[in-house]
This record gives C-alpha cells, structure tokens and sequence, in this order.
C-alpha cells in the first residue's frame, strides 16, 4: 500500500481518553484519493503512484491535463502527488484510495504543510529577540541592535537575523498519533497540531523516524538519570 495520502485541514478539537484524559486533536479531511498514473520500475526506474485530490471543474483544468485525467478515467483534480509504497500492483489508474486503506488508530504519522503566512514581521516576533530597555528614552525597544560593522569588513555577512517575511513556508511535524479515524465521515482525527491554515491542504505519511502502531495517545514517560 502507498505510503501516505493528501488531506485536508478542517480544524482542532478535542476528545477524552479512556482515562478522562482531554486529547488536542486536528480533524483532517481525508477523502478518498484518485490513483491518475502508476509508475513501474521496468518503464520508470521506481516504483509508486500519482495520487489526485479534490476533485475541480474541467473549465479550471489545462487542456495537456484534460488528457492526462482522461487517460486515467478520473474527473480533475487539484493536487497531484507521488507516492512510493509496497504492493502497489493492485493500485490501476482509476482506482481509489481511503485513509482507512493507508493508516489504523495507533499508528504515528508525519503531516506536512504550508505553515500560515504572517506578512513582514520584525525581529522579535520572527527571531525572538529580548529587545532593548523600554525606559528611560531608549526609543530602541523593539530594534534590531548592531547589523554590521565599521571600516571592516563594511558590509553586513549573509544570514544575519533580521526583519523579513516570516510564515507561508513548507513544515512537517513528526510522530502525530492518529487517535481516530472515521471512515463514513472520511476523517482522521491525529493527536496535536499540524501546519497550515484551515482548509489547507497537508500530505500525511507514515512516520519515517518511529514505528507505525501500537504507541500510546500519551507520551512516554523519562526515566532521571541516576
């Protein structure tokens, strides 16, 4: 099966454990991807699947993509993405693919994204700066401090932390436990936040850094080191 899915965001809630216990959840709106190409190792070098989501009109389409939507009997869609995977001989162009195909309760998923946009913010906001004393007619409170030099070198070196733009980048968050999932609703509830605004689009993997299952909703406990 492949290894992940498109999804998007629908918003945070929260669920209570078996033990009462309050649970951060992000629902996700997974419904069912489209399987448009599939790629071979004879024909392509790898293996894996191009994966389409939400369905668009056909007016909203190029005409190059007109074919490619047709050629897989599939309607038009907006995102298209590869994914790799094992067993996929089963997955022919046409062919649909729910999260309950790709994931069970328990198993620890990366969710990437496109992080929400902040415009140009300054450098306490974006770096985290203290920023000057705030008393005593400084009028420097909330400035960068020294940015370069004097007669040498006279320039300012490249990766000095200033004000700029600061959000809309791509962000992944590692090891989120999927607490639940609803495949009547197509629905993933995973534990803690994921990126992006809502109705964002995200792209959930299986977790590269960590097993897939049989985790706990909390967090294991450290042991102090004697």
């Amino acid at each position: 099966m492949v290894e992940g899915i498109f999804g998007k965001k629908l918003g945070m809630t929260h669920i209570y454990a078996e033990d009462g216990a309050q649970v951060p959840v992000t629902v996700i709106g997974a419904d069912p991807c489209y399987v448009v190409q599939r790629k071979t190792r004879e024909r392509d070098g790898y293996d894996a699947v191009q994966l389409g989501f939400e369905e668009k009109k056909e007016s909203r389409t190029t005409r190059p993509m007109r074919g490619h939507f047709k050629k897989a009997g599939t309607p038009c869609l907006y995102r298209l993405s590869e994914f790799r995977g094992t067993g996929l001989d089963d997955l022919k162009p046409g062919s649909r693919v729910s999260c309950s195909d790709v994931f069970s309760v328990g198993d620890y998923v990366d969710v990437s994204g496109v992080s929400k946009g902040k415009g140009f913010q300054g450098t306490m906001k974006r770096h985290g700066f203290g920023g000057g004393r705030a008393s005593h007619g400084s009028m420097h409170n909330r400035g960068p401090g020294s940015i370069g030099q004097s007669s040498y070198p006279s320039k300012t070196f490249k990766g000095i932390r200033m004000a700029g733009h600061m959000g809309s980048a791509s962000v992944t968050i590692e090891n989120l436990r999927i607490v639940d999932i609803k495949p009547e609703m197509n629905v993933i509830l995973v534990g803690g936040a994921v990126p992006g605004p809502v109705n964002g689009y995200v792209v959930i993997r299986k977790a590269v850094k960590k097993g897939s299952g049989g985790g706990k909703s909390e967090a294991p406990e450290k042991t102090a080191e004697k």
